[in-house]
């Protein structure tokens, strides 16, 4: 992805930040890769936790069963912590956006702005599956 797009994402993931006590957000790909990430995080810190979301992540979807015999799919992930909350939904095919916050946010508006924003953006955040680098040969086009 080149600077503009992130850019230009990055700056519609500030939007989400409009809810009273909302941090940060980052957009990441199931592989845990960075994405976009909004203003108010540095881009080492937002790549260390897409890398760690894509895990959670991961863990989260896999504990299905625990809520229902079928396994019903996952959609978001709610962690809180003693200062704070982190939510992880999937934004569109292999793409997540997680928001963080103090423990004062108004949950229900953060949840709604993620939604919405998910909705807004629909196939800009949509995340295939990188393609093998061994595979690539200098000089040919990587299939879309």
């Amino acid at each position: 992805m080149n600077d503009h797009m992130a850019n230009e994402l990055g700056w519609m993931l500030d939007e989400v930040l409009k809810v009273p006590e909302a941090r940060h957000a980052i957009l990441l790909s199931a592989d845990g890769m960075l994405r976009a990430h909004s203003k108010g995080i540095g881009r080492d810190e937002a790549e260390r936790q897409a890398a760690a979301l894509s895990g959670l992540q991961s863990i989260s979807r896999s504990t299905a069963e625990f809520c229902g015999k079928d396994g019903s799919p996952w959609q978001q992930t709610l962690v809180e912590f003693a200062g704070g909350y982190v939510f992880l939904v999937a934004a569109g095919a292999g793409a997540y956006l997680a928001v963080s916050s103090t423990q004062d946010v108004d949950m229900e508006m953060v949840t709604y702005r993620m939604q919405k924003l998910v909705d807004r953006l629909g196939k800009e955040l949509t995340s295939p599956p990188r393609q093998d680098a061994a595979n690539f040969r200098p000089g040919t086009t990587v299939p879309s």
